[in-house]
């Protein structure tokens, strides 16, 4: 991978605004789309006495019930704390409620578990959120709510899910698209548009309703100190003003053109319309807008135009076939400074042709004091943000790219400028309950596994967090973050960094060294990727910020220790990880169906653990560049990778090895009450995952680190048995290796499965089983006989919800990692690896040409093919113009035709394809020795 030099950084307004807003406090980042996608259904929301997080707080309950820990609406926006949001929400003059939020089934009612009913698109966004688009698909006819629930409910695993589109609801194209258009004037300044086309083929109704809202943080207990919205009036140029007070953010006042109808209510529960009985603490609580415009019930609104609840009201009574209705709005903060020209970048990146004093040209002119109206400058601020995120996705996506390729790239960063969301949850406040509310249950102070995050009430997090998809997983994953930083590297490497930091800080990161799983359980086990994505980010950013790789590595340092502490329970060096993210990978859940007695010794968590030495080693080398004292952790690591090289290759009284010699794969491995292992026969993975663990040794360390060098030669001279596998020259004077704890005929042995398109090999990447099991295959484990099945698609049983699938799938992220792999391993050896590929060809070529086509396999998931449909794109959706137009990112992909499964808006982790289009393939080979 490429180092960028400090000159060689692009000199776009957006990348200026970069540097001049490197935290998530700054002001270009105060204001982004930072709402959730899903707030109800949460553990966060949870106070059940048996955990049940989806039935505790409902999607039926989310308009008229006020949230605890955060808010959730369609495109929305907020401020970096998330007080004050404004999203939009719609009326087809059908539905039997408003359209607030996506509605999608919880882990219950779906037959592949939990799974979003709607449709939208991330258009574009830049990192400072000073532009950004969003499209919602909006049906004219009646949401099918009902309908969705009990065809999905009578599906069995076998069965596809019922989507939205299968409704029929979506036929003739009888729907609006509904674009929303965020546009920052200034820090605190921010120009808001929705745009609804109707794309039907008759005249339908629609309201528009955009509403500002604070979010409930007075009726806890905590702090009774209540915000207001009120109606200031009609602004000069005809607009409507309100104006937001708030005790931490100040004023903030929104105006709106036209004149729509005007509802205030507050942020309140409605609490004999969810439980039935009792009162509500305000006459006019959260669902009077939605109670006004759907039911004509304005006896909830406010009568004083004062409230903590907004909602404008804009009617059409009839847009037309093709016609696109239009309405603006201006949000501004007390940041913003009256008089100030807005929209004014620095002298640094103006041509040189213009005085330093003059603004550049186009730049919009001041659109006067707060209250004064939209402002002259309206539409020159929405173009001159667009125009900038043109120049600034032109210096980050490579020129080389064709267009389709920088399309889905710039879509990917979209998804992860959208993803980041506010979250917030203070494990022991949630814990002991709300002073103003009732006591919690004495289960939730139970134990782990019976009580949830119990031993991590030291976890307090208020931060603006990249996460997985803002439905199907409104909450970070400690591995599924770390991918997610690798892709925004290359457009913001400080919010990468600030990630990967953050799961290591005292708040986030556990006291014995774990980092935070998920919210579900923040004690279960990822693996352990964040140094290989902070040396991604290093290196990405220029390799230049050894202060963050300080940072990230000494506490790294603490997780490293309890992998060691807790995940080796016997001190053999092999690994117990159990989930490890990957689900139903396994003929059992690995984290709770170990027999008694027995213990499971993994071949993925201790190739994880190789991988992860190997990682710090490289980074410990790094800085002993800079400062020599980093020279004896890295022979530490050093070490640690050679001791659990050594147990993969033996271990145990009777000498077992994780490698089977006949099957030429690498197996998990149960140990019986004496001793006795058995391995767990199924090709998947899990055996491929050694191949990751390798690195190359630089030859500059040979002569600077003595500590390091004399080390390795000791290990050469004393241990020849063990370092003969692992040491592998790449030029004659021997000074150049590359640690791995695969020996060359092993890597030939898996390639060979690897590359097998019975096997492995996919049309569009690797599977996560092999597929020479579509019959199944039966295991006996001591007494009990165990199944498990190639299934490409959809998972066919209920392990872990059945909604995702180990089991023959194409996972992005692991893909990603075996191809950096393949890369190191053809790059120390010079050529030297040629392989057959695929397996049985008869086509011979080298390792580096096998990487750059499973690159190439992976990139073919996105691209367009001659009727404009993209392998990727899930089943459920229509084909056509305003179809295909639009990349879709799912969570895995079918590991025989690559349509995309799961989650569908997964730009967390699946955003690693913008990774592979933003590197060319010589890019890909990172060189340590730089």
């Amino acid at each position: 991978m490429t180092s960028v030099e400090p000159d060689e950084r692009p000199q776009t307004p957006e990348h200026q605004r970069l540097l001049d807003s490197p935290e998530d406090g700054d002001p270009w980042r105060a204001w982004g789309p930072y709402v959730s996608g899903r707030q109800w259904g949460t553990v966060r929301e949870d106070y059940s006495a048996d955990g049940d997080a989806w039935s505790f707080f409902p999607f039926d309950h989310a308009s008229k019930r006020t949230y605890r820990w955060g808010e959730d609406g369609i495109a929305g926006l907020c401020d970096r704390y998330g007080f004050l949001n404004l999203a939009i929400a719609m009326w087809n003059g059908q539905d039997d409620r408003l359209k607030e939020r996506y509605f999608g089934l919880t882990n219950g009612e779906g037959n592949h578990g939990e799974d979003v009913k709607e449709y939208w698109w991330h258009l574009d966004a830049t990192p400072t959120h000073s532009w950004a688009q969003h499209l919602y698909r909006y049906p004219q006819r009646a949401f099918p709510y009902a309908v969705l629930r009990s065809e999905n409910a009578a599906r069995g695993y076998d069965v596809p899910e019922f989507q939205l589109a299968d409704t029929g609801v979506l036929d003739e194209d009888r729907f609006f698209d509904v674009v929303t258009t965020h546009a920052k004037a200034d820090v605190g300044d921010v120009l808001v548009t929705y745009e609804a086309t109707n794309r039907g083929p008759e005249a339908a109704p629609l309201d528009l309703v955009p509403q500002l809202w604070f979010r409930n943080t007075w009726a806890w207990g905590r702090d009774t100190r209540t915000p207001v919205i009120e109606v200031v009036g009609d602004a000069p140029d005809g607009t409507v003003l309100l104006r937001a007070t708030h005790a931490h953010i100040g004023v903030v006042e929104l105006v709106a053109e036209g004149a729509p109808e005007v509802l205030v209510c507050d942020n309140e529960t409605n609490v004999p319309a969810c439980f039935g009985a009792g009162e509500s603490l305000s006459p006019y609580p959260k669902n009077a807008v939605e109670a006004a415009i759907v039911g004509g019930d304005r006896s909830l609104l406010s009568p004083d135009g004062r409230g903590t609840k907004v909602g404008l009201r804009y009617r059409f009574d009839a847009v037309a076939p093709g016609e696109t209705v239009r309405i603006r709005l201006r949000l501004r903060d007390d940041a913003w400074e009256p008089g100030r020209s807005t929209a004014a970048a620095p002298a640094v990146i103006q041509d040189s042709a213009t005085p330093a004093s003059a603004p550049p040209p186009g730049t919009p002119g001041d659109p006067g004091p707060l209250g004064a109206g939209l402002g002259d400058d309206f539409e020159d601020v929405l173009a001159l943000r667009r125009r900038e995120a043109d120049d600034f996705y032109a210096s980050v996506i490579p020129g080389q790219v064709t267009d389709d390729e920088r399309l889905v790239a710039r879509r990917a960063f979209a998804g992860l400028n959208w993803g980041k969301q506010l979250y917030r949850y203070n494990v022991r406040e949630w814990l002991e309950g709300d002073p103003a509310g009732p006591p919690p249950p004495e289960s939730r102070k139970a134990k782990e596994p019976y009580g949830r995050n119990t031993s991590w009430t030291h976890v307090a997090l208020a931060d603006v967090v990249s996460m997985p998809d803002e439905w199907e997983y409104p909450w970070f994953a400690a591995w599924d973050l770390a991918f997610h930083t690798v892709a925004i590297a290359h457009m913001d490497p400080a919010f990468a960094k600030n990630q990967l930091l953050l799961m290591v800080r005292e708040w986030a990161q556990h006291p014995n060294g774990q980092l935070p799983a998920y919210e579900w359980s923040f004690g279960d086990v990822n693996p352990p990727v964040h140094a290989w994505a902070a040396w991604q980010v290093y290196v990405l950013d220029g390799s230049r910020d050894q202060a963050f790789l300080i940072k990230v590595f000494t506490k790294l340092l603490f997780n490293f220790s309890w992998w060691l502490n807790r995940k080796d329970s016997d001190g053999s060096n092999l690994f117990e990880g159990g989930f490890l993210g990957m689900d139903n990978i396994s003929v059992f859940d690995r984290s709770r169906e170990v027999p008694a007695g027995w213990r499971l010794e993994q071949s993925d968590a201790t190739s994880w653990m190789a991988f992860t030495c190997l990682q710090m080693l490289r980074i410990a080398l790094e800085l002993s560049r800079v400062d020599r004292a980093w020279d004896g952790l890295a022979t530490t690591f050093l070490e640690h990778f050679f001791s659990i090289a050594d147990a993969m290759e033996y271990f145990g009284t009777d000498g077992v090895s994780l490698w089977n010699e006949e099957d030429g794969f690498f197996y998990d491995m149960l140990v019986d009450p004496e001793g006795k292992a058995h391995p767990v026969r199924v090709r998947s993975l899990v055996g491929l995952l050694p191949l990751i663990a390798v690195a190359e040794v630089p030859s500059w360390s040979f002569d600077e680190l003595t500590d390091f060098a004399a080390r390795l030669r000791w290990s050469q001279e004393r241990r020849p048995e063990l370092t003969d596998a692992l040491l592998h020259t790449q030029d004659g004077d021997g000074s150049h290796y590359t640690l791995t704890p695969v020996p060359r005929p092993r890597i030939e042995a898996l390639l060979r499965r690897l590359f097998d398109e019975g096997e492995f090999l996919a049309p569009h990447g690797i599977r996560s089983l092999s597929a020479a099991y579509r019959g199944g295959q039966s295991l006996d484990l001591g007494e009990t006989s165990v199944h498990i099945q190639y299934d490409p698609g959809e998972s066919s049983t209920g392990m872990f919800g059945g909604n995702s699938n180990w089991r023959g799938p194409i996972w992005f992220p692991t893909n990603v990692l075996i191809l950096d792999a393949l890369l190191t391993f053809a790059d120390s050896a010079d050529g030297d690896i040629r392989v057959e590929f695929p397996t049985g060809s008869g086509t011979q070529v080298s390792l580096e040409e096998a990487a750059y086509g499973i690159r190439d396999r992976l990139i073919s998931l996105f691209r367009a093919g001659a009727g404009g449909r993209r392998p990727g794109t899930p089943r459920e959706h229509p084909s056509g113009p305003l179809w295909d137009a639009h990349p879709t990112f799912s969570e895995h992909f079918n590991g025989d035709t690559g349509v995309g499964l799961g989650a569908t808006h997964q730009t967390g982790w699946t955003a690693l394809v913008a990774h592979l289009i933003c590197t060319t393939p010589q890019d890909l080979q990172k060189e340590i020795d730089s």
